[in-house]
């Protein structure tokens, strides 16, 4: 049997260093390709040549969540895993709205992520203990979750741009990394603002927090 193909997605090195050393110890995993960013995840996410991308949800240009999104609508048949530092509820269940089979928490990664890995190959969920309980609050009473997370009316581009948004960029700034003009992420700025019925940049940057797009 071929080894199951891994792409690797965090913009940490180290991380992707010692995540790789785990994975390539095992004779049905192999780390196929990496990425430090969700953009550069997205353009190696090539379905002959990956079956399962592993996606940092904290990543510049595009989070993890964006990224399997993405990923799920170019190349369905690739199975995805969301890492995090987070035990964060909100996440877990917008991972699981991107497509992902599994979210994996970084501080246990040395012990779950291999048994996701092989989890989401057969097609099964990976749930860590505190994802079980979620699902069964969330399943018995729903409102407990409190505010809900916005679905997206926003396109992948304008996404990009909220998220630099709230991440402090200045116009030009986000020009320079999106290799576009500053008068384009002005009409994008524009068009965003009049989508969600927003404001202002706080309105923006608490948009991005609850859609997932930046950490709390």
């Amino acid at each position: 049997m071929n080894p199951t193909r891994i792409l690797l997605a965090d913009d940490h090195a180290l991380v992707r260093r010692g995540l790789r050393l785990i994975l390539d110890a095992e004779p049905d995993l192999t780390v196929v390709a990496e990425a430090a960013n969700g953009a550069e995840a997205v353009e190696a996410a090539v379905p002959e040549a990956v079956d399962l991308a592993i996606l940092d949800i904290a990543m510049p240009r595009m989070t993890g969540l964006q990224a399997a999104r993405e990923i799920s609508r170019r190349a369905p048949g690739i199975r995805l895993l969301i890492l995090s530092m987070y035990d964060n509820e909100q996440y877990f269940f917008e991972a699981l709205k991107a497509g992902a089979s599994g979210y994996v928490l970084k501080s246990v990664a040395d012990r779950d992520l291999l048994e996701a890995c092989r989890a989401a190959m057969r097609g099964e969920p990976f749930l860590y203990p505190g994802a079980v309980t979620a699902l069964i609050r969330h399943y018995l009473q729903p409102d407990r979750l409190g505010e809900a997370v916005p679905e997206s009316i926003l396109t992948p581009r304008e996404e990009e741009i909220v998220k630099l948004i709230a991440e402090g960029n200045s116009a030009k700034q986000i020009a320079e990394t999106l290799f576009i003009s500053v008068k384009t992420v002005d009409r994008h700025r524009a068009n965003i603002l009049q989508k969600l019925g927003m404001r202002d940049r706080l309105d923006l940057t608490r948009y991005a927090i609850r859609a997932g797009l930046i950490e709390p």
